[in-house]
């Protein structure tokens, strides 16, 4: 799960967070005539080996299928990354950083022995310093009290339970939860909570006031709001990273690393000529050749993005959903930011912009790690796809915007990178008003084919574990 800082128990909160990529086929290996030692039939395949569909193999083997995991990275995690610093050995979380407290986590934690431990985020939150990075001029505190903001926030959050659990919205959708984030703030007396609320909800496109509130919500949800009051989980040694590791030795062979899809035939197209059942066939590209992957059901956990998806044989109807999808660009760092006390965190804020939102391209925050000298940044591109470099030129220009705050900045090094672009991915409140998760749901199944990932729940892996767990258990495995 993402994170934010503070709430003073309710009021500070910093932040983070946070497939296999659209296959791009080459004429000479789009051939479906492959040789039988390339050939692995699997009950299951599964594609995207992030939170969901690392879950999801693991469970599915639990529960007695066979399964083949794709993942076009060489290692399982999707937006989780782990630095080890070469020096100390010490191990900085600077992806997924926390997770909410639910069975799912826990059991999953569980099945590989990992240790959790509560995360207590006051030391970080009572320093925070606030800055226009752009300019390093100070920006004030929000005005008014934010804890009886947030418990208004909260009272309206109550109000819709079923947003803890994907995107079975009501038919007609609650009035409230299409209105733009800036006229939802301005009807409840929430100006105190923005910042509080625009922490957690990172990476988002443009301009956050636009942006419906549902998505807030899904963000800054009931089991965010828990952590914030309770603790989140994380794990003991703070890397995460070993979770996955973990996965990965388990599976073995049945998943397959730097791995894309170069083409995909759905069951309704493909039978079996052996057992004269219909099957899904999939052919990707790995590290060792072309394969054909021959499976009875397929779950997808990429971003279902047109880009993403293009390997796939869509339809007319797919095709017209998932192309009213838009997202964002969000990029995370580790930073070694020597003349910045370890007991300070920067939060981003436009001295002149409304609510004090940063403005984006940008970093949100800089936050102390265990390392002195070095602290994990958080970069919204908002709507701009950058390259490394252009995030390493900007994120510098916003720490060394700190020196005319009297900081002691003059180099700034970028130790780790990680790009989870395409980030976020959302519908305009008129979409969602027509139908559009209604319409998006209605594709669980549809042509033998399952859905998971943070488009379909948010950008939470625990949240993301319970949601897979319900789908395995309810649709995929329930005829």
């Amino acid at each position: 799960m993402r994170l934010s800082v503070g709430l003073t128990r309710l009021a500070t909160f910093a932040t983070i967070w946070p497939g296999i990529v659209g296959a791009q086929s080459d004429s000479h290996d789009d051939n479906w005539d492959v040789d039988p030692e390339n050939i692995i039939t699997r009950d299951v395949c599964v594609l995207g080996g992030g939170a969901s569909g690392t879950y999801a193999a693991i469970r599915l083997r639990e529960l007695g299928q066979s399964v083949a995991l794709v993942e076009k990275q060489d290692h399982l995690g999707g937006h989780t990354r782990t630095y080890h610093d070469p020096g100390t050995g010490t191990t900085i979380d600077y992806g997924v950083w926390v997770y909410e407290n639910n069975t799912e986590a826990t059991n999953f934690f569980g099945r590989f022995n990992i240790s959790l431990t509560v995360q207590d985020f006051s030391r970080i939150t009572q320093a925070s310093q606030r800055y226009d990075l752009r300019t390093g001029e100070a920006v004030p505190p929000p005005a008014g009290n934010a804890t009886d903001a947030m418990v208004r926030y909260a009272e309206q959050l109550l109000k819709y339970p079923y947003l803890s659990n994907g995107w079975d919205l009501p038919d007609p959708v609650p009035a409230d939860l299409l209105l733009s984030f800036r006229d939802f703030v301005a009807k409840y007396e929430l100006g105190a909570a923005v910042e509080i609320l625009t922490l957690y909800a990172q990476g988002l496109r443009g301009d956050i006031l636009d942006y419906p509130v549902v998505y807030i919500m899904k963000y800054f949800s009931l089991g965010v709001l828990s952590g914030v009051q309770n603790g989140f989980l994380t794990t003991a040694n703070h890397d995460n990273q070993e979770l996955y590791a973990a996965a990965q030795a388990e599976l073995e062979e049945d998943v397959l690393l730097n791995s894309t899809v170069i083409r995909i035939r759905r069951e309704e197209e493909v039978v079996d000529v052996e057992t004269g059942s219909k099957q899904h066939h999939i052919l990707v590209r790995t590290a060792t050749g072309v394969k054909l992957i021959k499976a009875n059901k397929l779950i997808v956990t990429i971003p279902p993005t047109l880009a993403n998806l293009e390997g796939f044989d869509l339809d007319s109807h797919e095709e017209s959903i998932f192309a009213q999808f838009q997202y964002s660009f969000y990029y995370t760092t580790v930073l070694s930011l020597p003349g910045i006390p370890s007991d300070v965190q920067i939060v981003n804020r436009g001295i002149d912009t409304e609510y004090n939102v940063p403005v984006l391209p940008g970093a949100y925050v800089f936050s102390p790690s265990a390392l002195p000298g070095v602290f994990t940044g958080y970069f919204g591109g908002g709507d701009q796809n950058l390259t490394e470099g252009e995030v390493a030129e900007l994120i510098q220009g916003n720490a060394l915007s700190l020196q005319n705050a009297g900081y002691d900045v003059e180099t700034v090094e970028i130790l780790a990178y990680g790009n989870h672009s395409p980030f976020e991915l959302f519908a305009p409140a008129e979409a969602i008003a027509s139908g559009f998760y209604r319409d998006l749901y209605a594709l669980q199944g549809y042509r033998g084919t399952w859905y998971s990932g943070a488009a379909f729940e948010a950008h939470s892996s625990a949240a993301l574990w319970k949601f897979t767990e319900t789908l395995l258990v309810e649709k995929v495995l329930s005829g």
